[in-house]
């Protein structure tokens, strides 16, 4: 408690002096204007990308989420990684039909 107080008297004792104290420039308020603009375009951008979602994403019926995936790689799992092919089940598949 009684450091909380020195401390406190101290920062009132040591007040900021000099010509330039206090004094902020145009090009500050410039960065700060910029900075607002650039965030507003990001919101605005990440809207627009959030409206092109579908509205749920239903795992019965994926087509409207297909739709999305068109023209993009599909990841299958490689024949010659025996964790990929556990993982997904497909040994078994693989070993009852013979290859």
């Amino acid at each position: 408690m009684t450091t909380a107080l020195y401390t406190t008297i101290l920062a009132a004792q040591q007040e900021p002096q000099g010509p330039e104290f206090g004094k902020a420039s145009p090009l500050g308020l410039l960065v700060i204007i910029v900075l607002l603009i650039c965030t507003a375009l990001l919101i605005w951008s990440m809207n627009r990308q959030l409206k092109k979602l579908p509205k749920n994403f239903d795992t019965d019926h994926p087509e409207a989420d297909q739709a999305f995936d068109e023209g993009t790689d599909t990841v299958t799992p490689d024949a010659s990684d025996p964790s990929s092919a556990a993982a997904d089940g497909t040994a078994a598949a693989r070993k009852s039909a013979g290859t």
